[in-house]
């Protein structure tokens, strides 16, 4: 059963290349999702998939971009169906 988070992440976040990395790192797991810079300085990532492949992803995504990070906020969110992982306006 695949499980959806919703991670915000605050910071330096935005033009450090936090989305091109994120969707780099997507390639390596089995999770749908999106990445998007938020008009409050935040980037927002949607990550949906086996419940242990979304948790790797995301941690992963937290160690890559460290340096940028400040804080994360995470909310389980119910499971859209999504089958792809892009990078959103």
């Amino acid at each position: 059963m695949n499980v959806c988070k919703r991670v915000l992440f605050q910071g330096h976040v935005q033009g450090v290349g936090f989305r091109y990395a994120t969707h780099g790192l997507a390639q390596r797991f089995a999770v749908a999702g999106y990445v998007r810079n938020l008009a409050d300085g935040r980037v927002e990532l949607v990550a949906e998939g086996a419940p242990t492949e979304v948790d790797k992803f995301v941690n992963a995504v937290s160690r890559q971009m460290s340096e940028h990070i400040e804080s994360r906020q995470e909310h389980d969110e119910p499971a859209q169906g999504l089958t792809t992982f892009e990078i959103r306006g």
